[in-house]
């Protein structure tokens, strides 16, 4: 599979836990479960986080490996992304380690993480280019539209690899209360039109709050992909907390029909 499905399921991410709602998967076994019940809800991908013995997100090559392994048999069709987050624990050395460990399919990178300042340039830019040659896909994760401004400055410097690219695009961010508006994509979207001598770029959309339905059915109505789940939001459109990440991936199968 050479691109994402059109929804994809963050159903843990790395901050939230049991606390925040019982169905949300912390374990391997627990985010295979919710991985089967999401793709029978129509989700054709996962953005996989992993924790440890006390549900702390971490970069562990090891339980990748062992969720990627238990994930290709539980659900084959099912394309699997892990993440290198960083969450202020991590270094930019430490993602790129995990990558080169775990060897995934897909991945996803927030490019403000990996390239923080300029000391970070010549070590990025052989990631980048080794993973493109690894037959990697790279998804940037990108904040506001100057990340993506950036990116396409970085791509005309060589540092990231030219061609076709996957981003996603995150409406608002991890603050109390946090609610996205679908006009929070228009920027993006304006300097997405600004590209130039980039061949293709596979754009998604994440979103926060009770609105994260109606951003996505925009996003895919204007050409993208959607990330849905309990990593952002836990409240359907309606305002009510969600019964489980498949009940999410429902209701925007059921908008987007």
């Amino acid at each position: 599979m050479t691109k994402l499905a059109r929804i994809m399921v963050a159903p843990n991410g790395a901050r939230r836990g049991k606390a925040d709602h019982p169905a949300l998967p912390v374990t391997i076994a627990e985010t295979v479960r919710a991985a089967v019940s999401c793709y029978e809800a129509g989700a054709g991908a996962i953005h996989a986080h992993v924790r440890d013995a006390e549900g702390r997100h971490v970069l562990d090559a090891g339980l990748y490996r062992e969720l990627i392994g238990e994930l290709a048999s539980a659900v084959p069709d099912m394309a699997v992304q892990i993440t290198t987050e960083a969450v202020g624990r991590y270094s930019p050395a430490d993602q790129r380690e995990l990558v080169r460990d775990v060897m995934p399919a897909h991945v996803s990178v927030a490019l403000r993480e990996m390239l923080p300042d300029d000391g970070e340039r010549v070590a990025s830019r052989d990631f980048y280019h080794w993973a493109a040659d690894a037959g990697m896909k790279v998804q940037h994760i990108l904040y506001e539209a100057a990340d993506l401004a950036s990116l396409f400055s970085l791509i005309g410097e060589g540092v990231i690899p030219a061609g076709s690219l996957q981003v996603l695009f995150v409406l608002g961010r991890y603050t109390e209360g946090q609610q996205s508006e679908v006009a929070d994509m228009d920027p993006f979207l304006a300097e997405l039109g600004l590209r130039d001598g980039i061949e293709e770029v596979d754009w998604a959309l994440c979103a926060f709050g009770r609105n994260e339905t109606d951003c996505l059915v925009e996003a895919i109505r204007r050409g993208g992909k959607a990330r849905i789940g309990f990593e952002n939001n836990l409240l359907n459109r309606d305002g009510l907390v969600a019964t489980d990440n498949a009940e999410r991936v429902r209701e925007l199968v059921a908008a987007i029909r």
